[in-house]
């Protein structure tokens, strides 16, 4: 069973949510639900430019409250469990040319 969809549209979005700091790999979605550190969901999540919807498992270990700091989205970071090593090829390669970018993400 599928705990949250999330569509990232543009490139920008998926580099904002990108969470390159926790290891593996890790993806915020922005979510007005609520969540506790630890706990684990299944996420479903479409890529830009793809119509296809990627799957994993993960577990919450970043949550950012309503009134985060520097306007951060209301949300959780969730680190991916499976099949990490795959998912993270897929956004990086999407990402190769964002990845030095000094924008600001939704968590750091």
């Amino acid at each position: 069973m599928i705990d949250l969809v999330v569509n990232f549209d543009t490139l920008h979005q998926l580099y904002r949510a990108y969470m390159p700091f926790i290891k593996p790999v890790g993806l915020f979605i922005a979510t007005s639900e609520s969540h506790y550190l630890g706990q684990d969901l299944m996420i479903a999540y479409q890529l830009p430019g793809s119509t296809n919807k990627h799957e994993f498992k993960g577990v919450v270990v970043w949550i950012n409250p309503l009134g985060a700091s520097g306007g951060r989205p209301v949300g959780i970071g969730i680190k991916i469990l499976s099949d990490a090593e795959t998912h993270k090829h897929h956004i990086e390669t999407l990402l190769s040319a964002e990845l030095a970018s000094g924008d600001l993400t939704c968590t750091m």
